[in-house]
């Protein structure tokens, strides 16, 4: 296994501190515990938002920490969960005295130690709210999960969500417009090859040359089945009909079209699968009026790619559209 990493052990420490280095005028390192805060700290009169998970996922969740998006991000080790003690002194930071949102991907231990978190902040008279992202409808239930998974709509939830709270929107109307959200995206990815964890050394599973995982989670988790690889258009298909099929899309509805890279897919293959998920929404009558293509929910190295897809409004595109300035996402 190569890797431009020094000791395994060390490479989320590592990687952090490079990244508060390279994005000092955004964002702050709490070294111990570990956590990622809005470089001026808690906008006064502000709903602060928190979101958080595993490392391996870069740029969620850290890079998009600032102005319009997250004011604190909570990372764990690769592929694995933050513990309370480092949640409760981020949503302490994120407090600017108008309460905070949690945005929770559905990973049992993401759920149990927010809440945990959460509770402990309660106690202390932070008002808080959670609310949880389970978009993937490649499987019901997973090793990692109740329920769907997480995965790529997280973006989605933390811009609309992080644009609401700078509107003003009080911590009702933020997670109002986060549950919106959550009930309007879905999402479904395919890996094409498996990422390989730093301190592990080896695949996180076996996938032959001529065979492609459909409905993998960001972990590695199973998809819905292992079929023969085939062209881009046909495995965006396999992943574009769920997605559209279970957000029950209609003629004349329009929608954000975001193509995710999990991280080892060159960005020229992830405009090609997307060309092919607009005209097939574009047949069903859906106009795709807003689009995000790149790599903003990894899984280290993965080959593949997610198709996400929003169900849009007036208020969800006017809060999409609204000014963001994070590391991984700026307009």
């Amino acid at each position: 296994m190569k890797k431009l990493l020094n000791d395994p052990a060390d490479a989320v420490a590592d990687s952090l501190a490079g990244f508060a280095l390279a994005h000092a005028d955004l964002v702050r390192l709490s070294p111990a515990p570990v956590f990622v805060v809005r470089a001026g700290g808690a906008v006064t009169g502000k709903v602060g938002l928190v979101s958080g998970g595993g490392s391996g996922h870069e740029p969620l969740h850290a890079g998009f920490v600032g102005d319009g998006m997250l004011d604190a991000a909570v990372p764990g080790a690769v592929f694995t969960s933050p513990t309370p003690d480092q949640i409760l002194p981020a949503v302490q930071a994120a407090d600017g005295g108008a309460g905070v949102l949690t945005i929770v991907k559905n990973y049992t231990g993401d759920v149990l130690n927010f809440e945990s978190a959460v509770e402990l902040a309660v106690e202390e008279g932070i008002e808080v709210a959670s609310v949880l992202v389970n978009d993937d409808v490649a499987v019901e239930d997973s090793l990692y999960t109740a329920g769907r998974r997480g995965v790529a709509g997280t973006v989605a939830v933390e811009k609309i969500a992080g644009a609401a709270a700078d509107r003003g929107a009080d911590l009702a109307g933020v997670t109002a417009v986060a549950e919106r959200v959550i009930a309007n995206v879905r999402s479904m990815g395919v890996a094409l090859a498996a990422p390989r964890v730093p301190h592990v050394g080896r695949p996180s599973f076996d996938l032959a040359d001529d065979e492609i995982e459909v409905g993998i989670g960001i972990h590695g988790e199973p998809g819905r089945r292992r079929v023969p690889a085939a062209d881009a258009d046909a495995v965006t298909e396999m992943l574009l009909t769920p997605v559209a099929d279970d957000l029950a899309l209609a003629r004349g509805e329009r929608v954000l079209l975001f193509v995710n890279g999990m991280g080892g897919t060159p960005l020229s293959e992830l405009y090609v699968v997307y060309g092919r998920a607009r005209r097939l929404l574009e047949e069903r009558g859906v106009t795709v009026s807003r689009s995000l293509v790149g790599n903003y929910v990894t899984s280290l190295e993965m080959q593949g790619a997610s198709v996400t897809v929003l169900r849009l409004d007036d208020e969800l595109e006017a809060l999409w559209d609204a000014p963001v300035n994070t590391a991984a996402l700026r307009w």
